[in-house]
């Protein structure tokens, strides 16, 4: 079992940028544009326990600020597994980590997220 911690320094980067990307849509309204950066922060982040989590309270956050209960809710429990899963690496890949949907589904990453990993050096699986 791999235990993780921090996320590889040569895919922070993207991680950040997902989230500058975030609140700039944000704050320019486009909530779906948002929406889409952090879930894309959440894949690339999922296997690390504070980036995990951190997208999961900025999830909750937007929850509350679309004023989504079902949103807010569906983070709760999310906020406090989801850490702990990265760190004894069992997460389920390519879940984007909204509430619409099933806390431990994989999905397929895209092949725009599967370019970042590979140019981070990191595997997706």
């Amino acid at each position: 079992m791999k235990f993780n911690t921090t996320i590889p320094k040569k895919l922070s980067p993207f991680y950040e940028d997902e989230l500058r990307a975030y609140i700039k849509a944000y704050r320019a309204g486009d909530l779906q544009l948002a929406w889409n950066h952090l879930e894309r922060a959440h894949i690339i982040g999922q296997r690390y326990p504070y980036n995990h989590t951190y997208v999961h309270w900025k999830m909750l956050q937007f929850g509350v600020r679309i004023k989504s209960s079902k949103e807010v809710i569906g983070q709760i429990p999310r906020l406090v597994v989801g850490g702990v899963k990265s760190f004894v690496g069992k997460i389920p890949v390519g879940n984007p980590g909204g509430a619409n949907v099933a806390p431990l589904q994989a999905f397929p990453i895209d092949v725009e997220l599967q370019n970042i990993f590979k140019k981070a050096g990191v595997s997706v699986l």
